[in-house]
């Protein structure tokens, strides 16, 4: 009959066959992270780029070939083929979880977060306007409160939303912070004369917005930096004065807690000062330090953030939850649609204008978003404040008992005294004393390269004061000092040689 569900079909939306899959898929999953928190294979499962794009491409013609032999797949042969794929993904991939992972800003989730995850990625719950994500929506703005509370805002007055990423969320925001300092901007473009204030260790996508925004790269200036790579609020304050003399417009002073390459928390108190005796817009990228308002210990460091005019807090990295959720905030609310100044008339309902205040579509970038909050909401459901404190004070402690290791090794340089789970490092073994710049620099660049090719560890690389370094950001709340000790011997074993 030409009306008849195809069998393919049936097979593919099968409750039954989810089942089991699901069965199987619970089972490996358990047996892959019980492997891999035990430290057992490698961090890395390295392949060449061109190899395993090949792999990929394989499996996907293995499908059409055996569709053309076989006709439809049964339900056990679906599970057959879905179990291998599961194997593949697994076998192949970066292994966070592994507490031999010191590398990217990008944690171990914890795996319940993702549980919950996966029940808006299954039902595909989506959002642009509140009738589609009812429950979606309600859930980021439960999120969105609680944030708002750490950082200090009365919950009447702040506005906010979740996106996907830090970078997105910065854009996001110094979008936001273009249209008030410039009214006109949204319909007639950026005069020429228009500039962004930025801390010279600022996260790349500072720089890639202000080219998105219209205002363009070179227009970003870069404000000067402590012997701590701190912003210097004096330096701001003469800064500001002399671009308000060269005719220049600043439509905002993006400030870090923490920056990128080191961790560093700006003095957000005294830059806060000096934005306001300015009438300039403050924001504040916290994608990574932002958790630390959780923490009774550490929140002192943020201590200022409740006066800026945005802040960007990413919930992928230190609440622990899988990427990506991030946070974009706003002090007040009146700014809430100055972001976007556009009709939809067929998504927006003219006839319920009151729902527009929570149709997400109005104020970001996206139009239809997963719901990108359950892991989070669900994790703090559960867990509650106590779980996300616990997980920030123990990788900060894990950042200082690193640097005091290296502090007391004869061949380990420290480049920095951390203030959060990022430490910058050289390892400089004797035969290097007598080498030059260039030779040592190569030399940490190809230590590198060997060790995370080895999968022992996995660690980054970056330039720091003109140099090049080895970086870690300790984003596994797992893992032990004996790793960090594992991490010294392994570099001193591979540099041997």
């Amino acid at each position: 009959m030409p009306h008849e569900i195809p069998d393919v079909i049936r097979t593919a939306y099968s409750a039954d066959v989810f089942k089991s899959a699901s069965d199987m898929w619970q089972q490996k999953l358990t047996a892959h992270l019980t492997a891999v928190m035990a430290g057992q294979g490698p961090v890395l499962n390295w392949q060449e780029p061109a190899e395993a794009i090949a792999k990929a491409r394989v499996a996907l013609t293995t499908a059409d070939q055996q569709a053309a032999q076989q006709g439809s797949p049964s339900p056990q042969d679906l599970l057959n083929r879905f179990g291998d794929v599961v194997d593949v993904i697994l076998r192949s991939g970066q292994n966070l979880h592994h507490p031999h992972y010191i590398g990217h800003q990008v944690p171990a989730a914890v795996p319940l977060a993702g549980l919950f995850d996966a029940i808006g990625t299954i039902t595909n719950q989506v959002m642009a306007v509140y009738e589609m994500g009812p429950w979606a929506t309600a859930v980021e703005y439960a999120l969105l409160d609680k944030l708002a509370e750490k950082i200090g805002w009365n919950s009447d007055q702040y506005t906010g939303l979740l996106t996907h990423g830090g970078s997105l969320a910065n854009l996001t925001a110094l979008l936001t912070a273009r249209n008030v300092a410039l009214p006109d901007s949204w319909e007639q473009g950026v005069p020429a004369n228009t500039v962004l204030v930025a801390h010279s260790d600022a996260h790349y996508c500072v720089n890639r917005s202000a080219g998105i925004l219209g205002l363009g790269t070179q227009q970003v200036v870069k404000a000067e930096l402590d012997d701590r790579r701190r912003m210097k609020p004096d330096h701001l304050d003469q800064l500001l004065t002399t671009l308000h003399q060269d005719g220049k417009q600043v439509i905002a002073v993006s400030a870090c807690a923490c920056a990128t390459p080191t961790g560093a928390f700006d003095p957000l108190d005294a830059i806060a000062d000096v934005c306001e005796h300015h009438q300039i817009w403050l924001h504040v990228d916290a994608a990574h330090g932002g958790s630390a308002l959780i923490s009774r210990k550490h929140r002192h460091k943020l201590s200022g953030i409740n006066r800026a005019d945005s802040v960007v807090w990413d919930a992928h990295k230190m609440l622990f939850v899988p990427a990506l959720c991030a946070a974009v905030l706003y002090k007040n609310r009146d700014t809430r649609f100055e972001t976007f100044r556009q009709s939809a008339p067929y998504l927006f309902d003219p006839s319920s204008p009151g729902l527009a205040e929570y149709d997400s579509g109005m104020r970001t970038v996206e139009c239809t978003k997963r719901a990108v909050g359950f892991g989070l909401w669900g994790l703090w459901s559960i867990l509650g404040d106590q779980v996300f404190e616990a997980m920030v004070d123990r990788v900060f402690l894990l950042g200082e008992t690193f640097y005091q290791m290296l502090q007391d090794a004869d061949d380990f340089e420290a480049m920095h005294e951390p203030e959060c789970n990022i430490v910058v490092f050289r390892y400089l073994p004797a035969f290097l004393h007598s080498a030059n710049a260039d030779e040592a620099d190569q030399f940490q660049r190809k230590l590198r390269t060997q060790l995370i090719r080895s999968g022992q560890f996995y660690i980054v690389q970056t330039q720091l004061n003109n140099k090049a370094a080895l970086r870690v950001a300790i984003m596994n709340p797992m893992i032990t000092v004996d790793e960090l000790h594992g991490l010294m011997q392994a570099i001193r074993s591979i540099g041997s040689q």
